[in-house]
């Protein structure tokens, strides 16, 4: 799939599929917001892995906001590390990435299920996301949540977007 743009607020808003120039801009955008818990600290080399996974956003041909979407099989999918440039926050980059990526999937046309964890959940519940029990999503829990220092008193909500 290719970027799509749009103009809100006079800006050009761009989400395209992340490449190696945005790597480092994506880890320290992580790594800002990791220093508060707010999503798990990143390396280049791990960003670098797993960067087919990862949007990014740009406000007038600049970086702001990066999300990353995994595939645990079985038509479950999460949207991970979103973020947004302190100081771009309600410029319209965290809605142009999770609009971007709901058509992915209804564009596709296949019974799928989005879930995330976040601390936003009213955010998510605009476009639809339902909360439910984080005990859904044990491929989640046995992989991420192992690491967190969270895992023991996780203060994250659940939601889940189902596509048929």
């Amino acid at each position: 799939m290719t970027g799509h743009a749009s103009s809100e607020k006079e800006l050009k808003i761009l989400v395209r599929h992340a490449c190696e120039k945005d790597v480092e801009a994506i880890k320290d955008l992580l790594n800002h917001y990791a220093k508060d818990g707010i999503v798990l600290p990143r390396t280049s080399d791990n960003i670098r892995h797993s960067l087919k996974n990862f949007y990014v956003v740009e406000l007038s041909d600049e970086f702001v906001g990066c999300a990353a979407l995994r595939d645990f099989g079985n038509s479950l999918y999460e949207v991970r590390s979103l973020a947004v440039v302190p100081g771009k926050i309600r410029s319209g980059a965290g809605t142009a990435l999770i609009n971007y990526i709901i058509k992915k999937f209804t564009d596709a046309a296949a019974p799928a299920r989005l879930f995330a964890l976040t601390y936003k959940v009213a955010f998510f519940k605009k476009f639809g996301f339902k909360v439910v029990d984080k005990a859904m999503f044990p491929e989640k829990i046995w992989t991420d949540c192992a690491i967190c220092k969270k895992r023991d008193h996780c203060d994250e909500t659940a939601v889940i977007m189902e596509f048929k």
